[in-house]
């Protein structure tokens, strides 16, 4: 147990927070990303089903995105309409199906069908209509593999919409949009592979925002890591997600009783806390299986099983497939 962190109530929790989000954050990988520009104008609008799944070939951790990066439209979704603006950044962690468009009635376009066939030697530029001043949509998918671990998952909500325009630091957001915009205009050597690794960075900023600056909840994983208590709970673990943790050994970083932390645990998490070392443990074996040559059985001891077929059978369960299977994907 690290010293002085007790002293603070308020610099426990900060604490605890922050190295959590460390945690997460720096195992998040795009497995896969498509970029392409969209630039229709008149009265326009997109298609409402959702394309984005079937272009990367997995439901799971495909998520769409649109950057205006020029022109005003309007974004439809579930019944609700939003104005956008130049600046604004759009990401769907579901994929949920939405309508981009200007105007009223105006013709359906489905800029995905469009694409020319991979592999690309310059970023696609989709255009729709004659003028030249209509929209500019820097758009496509990130394929986010962190989404696979359900506390995270159940955190976020189906749209984050951002408006770099009015943010009070949005600065370099809005430079790495720049950044991506001249990309797109001025290719330049490596340029079709900077483009994703822009779009990583802005992702990953966007989704530490998101969850630094969500309302406070009554239950769920952000409401965790508002929890001094939980918030202790969830950095041993993420810090050391190998060590066989006891609800014994938890329930005395957290000061309070094995019975009654269980009971915070279900309250808020909707889980156990052996439950979710577990499905921290095995979201970071589906970081190493994808990331890295290490052996399967190894992967798994470090899971937390004590045989392959074991883990095999709960990796399944977790994520849809098996590990070999998840390997190979990535």
């Amino acid at each position: 147990m690290r010293e002085g962190l007790s002293e603070n109530p308020d610099l426990t929790r900060g604490v605890a927070r922050d190295d959590v989000l460390s945690a997460l954050l720096s195992t998040i990988r795009l497995s896969g990303s498509l970029q392409f520009c969209f630039m229709p104008s008149g009265n326009w609008q997109t298609d409402a089903t959702p394309s984005m799944a079937s272009l990367s070939g997995r439901a799971i951790g495909t998520v769409p995105f649109h950057i205006v990066a020029a022109g005003q439209c309007w974004l439809k979704m579930e019944g609700q309409e939003a104005a956008l603006e130049p600046g604004d950044v759009l990401i769907f962690p579901f994929g949920t199906g939405h309508q981009l468009g200007s105007g009223g009635d105006g013709a359906i376009v489905n800029p995905t069908r469009q694409l020319p066939p991979k592999p690309w030697r310059q970023i696609p530029v989709i255009r729709h209509g004659d003028d030249a001043q209509g929209v500019r949509l820097l758009c496509g998918y990130l394929q986010c593999d962190a989404l696979s671990f359900a506390p995270l998952r159940r955190a976020l909500p189906k749209l984050i919409h951002v408006r770099t325009r009015s943010a009070n630091d949005g600065d370099w957001l809005r430079a790495t949009i720049r950044q991506m915009v001249e990309e797109v205009d001025m290719p330049h050597a490596g340029g079709i592979s900077m483009l994703p690794r822009l779009t990583e960075i802005l992702f990953i900023e966007i989704l530490r925002h998101q969850i630094t600056m969500a309302e406070p909840q009554a239950a769920g994983w952000l409401a965790a890591l508002g929890d001094a208590a939980l918030s202790r709970c969830l950095s041993l673990i993420h810090d050391d997600p190998t060590r066989n943790w006891s609800l014994g050994e938890l329930s005395v970083a957290a000061g309070m009783s094995r019975s009654v932390l269980a009971e915070r645990f279900q309250t808020i998490l909707g889980t156990s806390p052996v439950r979710y070392v577990r499905e921290w443990r095995l979201y970071l074996a589906s970081v190493a299986l994808a990331t890295t040559g290490q052996a399967i059985a190894t992967i798994a001891y470090d899971a937390g099983y004590a045989t392959e077929a074991a883990f095999s059978r709960a990796f399944s369960r977790t994520f849809g497939t098996p590990p070999a299977a998840w390997r190979a994907m990535g």
